[in-house]
Protein backbone atom coordinates (compact mmCIF):
# COMPACT_ATOMS: atom_id res chain seq x y z
CA UNK A 1 0.00 0.00 0.00
CA UNK A 2 1.14 3.27 -1.08
CA UNK A 3 1.53 5.97 1.64
CA UNK A 4 -0.08 9.37 0.82
CA UNK A 5 2.82 11.48 3.05
CA UNK A 6 5.66 9.78 0.64
CA UNK A 7 6.12 11.44 -2.64
CA UNK A 8 6.18 8.73 -5.14
CA UNK A 9 8.95 8.34 -7.22
CA UNK A 10 9.41 10.88 -9.87
CA UNK A 11 8.80 9.57 -13.39
CA UNK A 12 11.40 8.70 -15.91
CA UNK A 13 13.04 11.83 -17.80
CA UNK A 14 10.89 11.30 -20.77
CA UNK A 15 13.03 14.05 -22.93
CA UNK A 16 11.43 11.97 -26.66
CA UNK A 17 8.33 12.76 -28.60
CA UNK A 18 4.83 11.87 -26.96
CA UNK A 19 6.66 11.20 -23.40
CA UNK A 20 8.98 8.44 -25.28
CA UNK A 21 12.82 8.38 -23.05
CA UNK A 22 14.79 10.04 -25.32
CA UNK A 23 17.69 7.42 -26.88
CA UNK A 24 20.51 7.56 -25.31
CA UNK A 25 23.54 8.64 -28.13
CA UNK A 26 27.17 7.23 -27.40
CA UNK A 27 30.33 6.31 -29.44
CA UNK A 28 30.16 3.44 -31.17
CA UNK A 29 32.66 0.49 -29.35
CA UNK A 30 33.87 -2.44 -31.26
CA UNK A 31 31.28 -4.51 -29.81
CA UNK A 32 28.74 -2.78 -31.67
CA UNK A 33 29.86 -4.84 -35.08
CA UNK A 34 26.81 -7.57 -35.27
CA UNK A 35 24.36 -5.28 -34.15
CA UNK A 36 25.36 -2.44 -36.63
CA UNK A 37 25.44 -4.84 -39.21
CA UNK A 38 22.45 -6.45 -38.83
CA UNK A 39 20.37 -2.83 -38.66
CA UNK A 40 22.56 -2.00 -41.55
CA UNK A 41 21.27 -4.27 -43.60
CA UNK A 42 17.32 -4.09 -42.30
CA UNK A 43 17.46 -0.61 -43.39
CA UNK A 44 18.94 -0.68 -46.22
CA UNK A 45 16.38 1.23 -48.84
CA UNK A 46 16.64 2.90 -52.38
CA UNK A 47 15.23 5.63 -50.90
CA UNK A 48 19.04 6.21 -49.77
CA UNK A 49 21.13 3.84 -50.71
CA UNK A 50 22.95 4.42 -53.66
CA UNK A 51 24.73 0.65 -53.14
CA UNK A 52 22.88 -2.62 -54.24
CA UNK A 53 21.37 -4.34 -51.06
CA UNK A 54 23.55 -6.39 -49.57
CA UNK A 55 23.76 -9.86 -50.08
CA UNK A 56 25.61 -12.60 -48.08
CA UNK A 57 28.85 -13.10 -47.56
CA UNK A 58 27.94 -9.61 -45.82
CA UNK A 59 31.05 -7.51 -45.41
CA UNK A 60 31.96 -6.19 -41.94
CA UNK A 61 30.59 -3.61 -40.82
CA UNK A 62 33.64 -2.11 -39.74
CA UNK A 63 36.71 -2.00 -41.15
CA UNK A 64 40.13 0.39 -42.28
CA UNK A 65 37.97 2.91 -43.82
CA UNK A 66 35.00 2.55 -41.56
CA UNK A 67 36.25 2.55 -37.96
CA UNK A 68 33.96 2.73 -34.19
CA UNK A 69 35.52 6.18 -33.60
CA UNK A 70 33.71 7.17 -36.82
CA UNK A 71 30.26 6.77 -35.84
CA UNK A 72 28.03 7.59 -33.07
CA UNK A 73 25.25 4.96 -31.81
CA UNK A 74 21.98 5.30 -30.60
CA UNK A 75 20.04 3.01 -27.89
CA UNK A 76 16.59 2.68 -26.44
CA UNK A 77 16.42 0.47 -23.12
CA UNK A 78 20.03 -1.23 -24.17
CA UNK A 79 19.38 -2.06 -27.90
CA UNK A 80 21.14 -0.65 -30.50
CA UNK A 81 18.51 1.23 -32.80
CA UNK A 82 20.59 3.69 -35.24
CA UNK A 83 23.79 5.25 -35.89
CA UNK A 84 25.50 8.20 -37.44
CA UNK A 85 28.82 8.52 -39.55
CA UNK A 86 30.94 11.13 -39.04
CA UNK A 87 34.31 11.78 -40.32
CA UNK A 88 36.65 14.69 -41.69
CA UNK A 89 35.18 15.87 -45.12
CA UNK A 90 38.13 15.22 -46.76
CA UNK A 91 41.86 14.37 -45.75
CA UNK A 92 43.36 17.60 -46.39
CA UNK A 93 44.63 20.36 -43.86
CA UNK A 94 43.19 22.91 -45.50
CA UNK A 95 39.47 21.18 -44.89
CA UNK A 96 40.21 20.18 -41.51
CA UNK A 97 37.38 22.48 -40.41
CA UNK A 98 34.61 20.74 -41.85
CA UNK A 99 32.90 17.23 -40.73
CA UNK A 100 30.44 15.43 -42.87
CA UNK A 101 27.77 12.85 -42.20
CA UNK A 102 28.05 10.18 -44.45
CA UNK A 103 25.53 7.66 -43.03
CA UNK A 104 21.90 7.36 -40.82
CA UNK A 105 20.25 4.59 -40.30
CA UNK A 106 17.22 4.21 -38.08
CA UNK A 107 15.51 0.91 -36.89
CA UNK A 108 11.89 0.91 -38.47
CA UNK A 109 11.21 0.17 -34.82
CA UNK A 110 12.54 3.14 -33.46
CA UNK A 111 11.01 5.93 -36.31
CA UNK A 112 8.91 8.05 -34.81
CA UNK A 113 11.24 8.50 -31.29
CA UNK A 114 13.47 11.20 -32.04
CA UNK A 115 16.33 8.91 -33.00
CA UNK A 116 17.19 10.26 -36.16
CA UNK A 117 17.30 14.08 -34.69
CA UNK A 118 19.32 13.20 -31.74
CA UNK A 119 22.08 11.50 -33.91
CA UNK A 120 21.93 14.66 -35.77
CA UNK A 121 22.05 17.33 -33.00
CA UNK A 122 24.79 14.94 -31.16
CA UNK A 123 26.93 15.19 -34.69
CA UNK A 124 26.51 19.15 -34.34
CA UNK A 125 27.70 18.69 -30.87
CA UNK A 126 30.58 16.09 -32.24
CA UNK A 127 31.58 18.35 -34.84
CA UNK A 128 31.54 21.62 -32.06
CA UNK A 129 33.71 19.51 -29.52
CA UNK A 130 36.27 18.35 -32.12
CA UNK A 131 36.72 22.63 -33.25
CA UNK A 132 35.48 21.66 -36.55
CA UNK A 133 33.14 25.04 -38.14
CA UNK A 134 31.39 23.09 -40.44
CA UNK A 135 29.01 20.46 -40.84
CA UNK A 136 28.45 18.39 -44.15
CA UNK A 137 26.32 15.87 -45.59
CA UNK A 138 24.94 14.42 -49.24
CA UNK A 139 20.74 13.28 -49.52
CA UNK A 140 19.29 11.80 -52.29
CA UNK A 141 16.90 14.17 -53.66
CA UNK A 142 13.90 11.70 -53.85
CA UNK A 143 15.02 11.27 -49.56
CA UNK A 144 11.94 13.49 -48.74
CA UNK A 145 11.97 12.67 -44.20
CA UNK A 146 15.64 13.11 -44.48
CA UNK A 147 15.71 16.16 -46.44
CA UNK A 148 13.13 17.61 -43.94
CA UNK A 149 14.71 16.10 -41.10
CA UNK A 150 18.11 18.49 -41.85
CA UNK A 151 16.23 21.49 -42.95
CA UNK A 152 14.82 21.46 -39.70
CA UNK A 153 18.38 20.69 -37.72
CA UNK A 154 19.46 24.06 -39.86
CA UNK A 155 21.19 22.80 -43.00
CA UNK A 156 20.73 23.97 -46.16
CA UNK A 157 21.08 23.16 -49.75
CA UNK A 158 24.19 24.25 -50.85
CA UNK A 159 24.11 22.78 -54.01
CA UNK A 160 22.71 19.95 -56.63
CA UNK A 161 23.82 17.31 -59.26
CA UNK A 162 21.18 16.45 -61.10
CA UNK A 163 20.65 13.27 -62.08
CA UNK A 164 23.87 12.06 -60.45
CA UNK A 165 22.68 8.42 -59.55
CA UNK A 166 20.32 6.11 -61.78
CA UNK A 167 18.36 4.41 -59.12
CA UNK A 168 15.74 1.52 -60.31
CA UNK A 169 15.59 2.98 -63.77
CA UNK A 170 15.89 6.46 -62.30
CA UNK A 171 17.81 9.41 -62.84
CA UNK A 172 17.91 11.07 -58.79
CA UNK A 173 19.40 14.12 -57.89
CA UNK A 174 22.60 14.47 -55.61
CA UNK A 175 21.98 16.98 -52.88
CA UNK A 176 24.88 18.73 -50.81
CA UNK A 177 23.34 20.22 -47.77
CA UNK A 178 25.46 22.25 -44.87
CA UNK A 179 25.47 24.10 -41.66
CA UNK A 180 27.76 26.32 -39.65
CA UNK A 181 28.26 24.72 -36.08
Amino acid sequence: MTDPHIPADPPAPTDGPRGLPAPLIRPARPADEAPLALLDRETWSPLHAVQPRPEPPYRPFFDALHLPHDYLVAEIDGRVVGYLRLVPATGLACNAHVRQIQGLAVADTARGRGVGRALVRAAVEETRRAGARRLTLRVLGHNAPARALYAAEGFTVEGVLPGEFLLDGAYVDDVLMGRPV
